[in-house]
């Protein structure tokens, strides 16, 4: 084992996304990750398909979703309503340093695996819940999804082409962001405890939701509502604080323009042929621009359909005015920035072969991150964990498999 974390172990009772891609980054900075399934089925995501990568063995498939967020894991396979099955997990407790999981609010405590629960049998645990709401105030014992809070938490009300407009109304981000932001946050969390318990040998538990998050990330469009009383409304992919920050129409396409001060914005006039307008009182100023958009715009427009895309980026980039292509993921993945960074990685694995992963996004100079293991098949890893870290011997494995504790 290698990385920061690589004196840390963690037990990652969740599932779906929030919690796995905690899981998951915790795994990628070296920490050994054991992943509790339920037999059987497993997380849910193993069955959210297609597509699916299969491995020569038709049996051995794994979800591209279960793929996102479970690589650098161990599956062990265990019944956590039987008692037996609470007992093995209690068993890991001890010997491990942080629990994650994303049950319903009390979900756990009936099988005894709650926090209060298992903090007897290890004080020095740091035991991170993930649900919809928190685990108190009005909704907290409601279920919550990713589509649902980003409704709930006002993502929906600034995403999307203003009313009125063809195709206009709330729209929700293309992927699950905040149960992403989520999964960040409640690591973050996780680390500041661990920090704590370096110093003070005190375990403790950590309460992440999923609105809260969403809440929390409105970030300057929070803070345009609540330094005027004005709700912000959907401006497409306009910007309501700088312009021109948006998208433009090009020959053959589109580009995007994220103009940030007033000296990027007369490069670009130069560059467009229209050097007059850095000086117009309109648009001389980010906060004339901003005033005077709807005038403004329409030029740029105008301008910008005259050359293709990958022209005026060229063209752009050499004057120091931020902008870019809009890429679909063949794109992305084909990028020359992207793949030098790292960011397209895969890991071989026995009966699926070479596992396609995206790289993590962090970059150390002594402990890199590390691609151990690719995403686990269900249970793969359950005997060697049973063995390895509560030293059961085989006939033990086999009598708690026979039972239907284990699998």
């Amino acid at each position: 084992m290698s990385g920061p974390l690589s004196h840390l172990r963690v037990l990652d009772l969740s599932r779906v996304l929030a919690g796995p891609w905690a899981g998951q980054i915790f795994g990628d900075l070296g920490a050994e990750v054991i992943k509790i399934e339920r037999p059987e089925t497993g997380d849910d995501t193993r069955s959210w398909g297609p597509p699916y990568l299969q491995g020569a063995d038709p049996h051995a498939e794994l979800s591209a979703y279960f793929l996102t967020a479970n690589r650098n894991k161990q599956s062990l396979a265990i019944d956590i309503a039987h008692p037996d099955g609470q007992e093995l997990v209690r068993k890991l407790v001890a010997e491990s340093d942080v629990v994650l999981e994303n049950f319903k609010v009390g979900g756990l405590k009936r099988y005894g695996l709650d926090y209060e629960s298992l903090k007897r049998v290890n004080p020095k645990l740091i035991y991170c819940s993930i649900t919809g709401f928190g685990q108190d105030g009005p909704y907290a014992n409601r279920p919550g999804y990713d589509f649902l809070i980003q409704a709930m938490g006002g993502l929906m009300s600034i995403t999307g082409r203003p009313d009125g407009e063809p195709g206009g109304g709330p729209m929700k981000v293309g992927v699950a962001l905040t149960d992403i932001m989520t999964g960040l946050y409640a690591t973050v969390g996780v680390l500041a405890a661990l920090s704590h318990r370096d110093r003070t040998g005190e375990g403790q538990y950590v309460d992440t939701a999923l609105l809260d998050v969403q809440v929390a990330c409105l970030a300057n469009q929070a803070m345009n509502y609540m330094t005027t009383g004005n709700a912000p409304a959907r401006m497409g992919n306009a910007h309501p604080n700088i312009v021109p920050y948006q998208d433009f129409p090009t020959a053959d396409g589109n580009m995007v323009l994220t103009v940030g001060n007033d000296q990027q914005f007369a490069r670009l006039c130069d560059v467009l042929g229209h050097p007059g307008w850095a000086t117009d009182e309109r648009f001389a100023t980010n906060r004339a621009r901003v005033a005077n958009r709807k005038e403004l715009i329409p030029k740029l427009r105008q301008a910008t359909v005259m050359r293709p895309t990958l022209e005026w980026v060229q063209i752009l980039e050499a004057s120091g005015v931020p902008c870019g292509p809009v890429n679909t993921l063949d794109e992305v993945f084909d990028d020359p920035q992207v793949l030098a960074r790292g960011m397209k990685q895969s890991i071989p694995h026995p009966s699926l072969g070479e596992v396609p992963t995206v790289g993590n996004p962090i970059k150390f100079t002594l402990t890199p991150v590390t691609y151990r293991s690719a995403p686990p098949l269900l249970g793969e890893q359950s005997e060697q964990v049973l063995t390895s870290v509560l030293a059961l011997s085989s006939e033990e494995i086999e009598l708690l498999r026979k039972r239907g504790v284990v699998a």
